[in-house]
């Protein structure tokens, strides 16, 4: 089954994952109609795959030759497109996670819910290579993980005011839900609880955040592993390089993920580069011949909406990674750790 698309929103990621993957799996997608910030782009976009450009994400959503809408940029309208989506029973491709303040996360989970619709959040740190071989080791070498270590070192984004997400939401909350996700996917136990640490900078605008997250403690083992302490997981992201500074940006930058495990310890630098350490030594694995993560993630996509079985899981996990962030900066504001549900 094909699936007819309209795009909302271009986005920095286009050029490099979406318009590669959209041609590669054309027997799957066709784009119907474009709607992006810049109308130019929107007809550039919308001459190149035969479309049809639209003003305006509501009329989009309404079309009836459309079953699905692409979000691949939060631009200003913010969540606005995933209720006009929910209100004409449209399936939604997400990519900027849940591109919602903390405010209004209730109201769009469940405006979905109740529509029923297909919603897939991307994540696709989840989906990288390096993830998913990490995690075939941990089920066969490396054993359960006890510790991660999770940093994300970005520049300073100066967007202007018409490119702001709708609710004044910042970059690193975007950025901080994709860590949390990626941990709680790694680690794959509950959640206990968070202590968050915040730092901002002149005039007040938060540029570092780290927080350390407990899980829940495995149960006791037949083999007589000694589970003293419970799993945890720091992160860090900090948006504190002027974009000017290119070379500080990539100077000496840390493993994207270290991963503490039972029988080893892994360090991975996304999209395809792992590095592991066990009993027998050093070993290095670079993955670049796997599918391209545009691919698997619209792959993903399209099994959503075309199964009889309705997935609710990447929004389960979408909320759950901005309540975790939101509950970080109440931590870091009140000085205490704050339990998880």
């Amino acid at each position: 089954m094909k699936l007819r698309v309209g795009i909302v929103g271009l986005g920095a990621n286009w050029d490099a994952r979406y318009r590669p993957a959209l041609r590669a799996l054309a027997d799957r997608f066709q784009v119907r109609a474009v709607c992006a910030e810049v109308a130019a782009k929107a007809n550039q976009v919308a001459r190149e795959f035969d479309a049809e450009p639209v003003h305006g994400f509501r009329t989009l959503a309404a079309r009836s030759d459309i079953d699905a809408l692409l979000l691949l940029s939060p631009a200003w309208f913010g969540p606005l497109p995933i209720l006009a989506a929910c209100d004409f029973a449209k399936a939604v491709y997400c990519a900027a996670a849940v591109a919602v303040d903390g405010e209004r996360a209730d109201e769009i989970k469940q405006r979905v819910e109740a529509a029923g619709i297909a919603f897939t959040a991307e994540f696709p740190r989840r989906q990288s290579p390096a993830t998913l071989r990490l995690k075939e080791l941990i089920a066969t070498r490396l054993g359960a993980p006890q510790m991660l270590f999770c940093h994300a070192r970005r520049q300073i984004e100066r967007q202007p005011k018409s490119l702001t997400p709708l609710g004044g939401r910042e970059p690193m909350t975007d950025d901080l839900m994709e860590l949390v996700d990626w941990c709680c996917f790694i680690m794959d136990r509950p959640l206990r609880s968070v202590w968050g640490v915040e730092h901002r900078r002149l005039g007040g605008e938060r540029d570092y955040q780290m927080m350390s997250l407990e899980f829940a403690a495995p149960e006791e083992r037949p083999d007589g592993w000694d589970a003293t302490g419970a799993p945890m997981a720091q992160i860090s992201c900090g948006r504190y390089l002027p974009p000017e500074w290119q070379e500080a940006v990539a100077f000496r930058p840390p493993a994207e993920l270290q991963v503490c495990c039972e029988r080893g310890i892994a360090f991975v630098d996304l999209p395809s580069t792992l590095v592991w350490f066990d009993e027998a030594g050093r070993h290095l694995e670079s993955l670049d011949q796997d599918r391209p993560v545009g691919e698997q993630l619209l792959t993903q996509f399209h099994r959503a909406v075309t199964s009889l079985v309705r997935r609710t899981q990447d929004l389960e996990d979408a909320y759950r990674a901005l309540h975790v962030v939101m509950a970080a900066r109440q931590s870091a504001k009140e000085g205490r750790r704050i339990a998880l549900e």
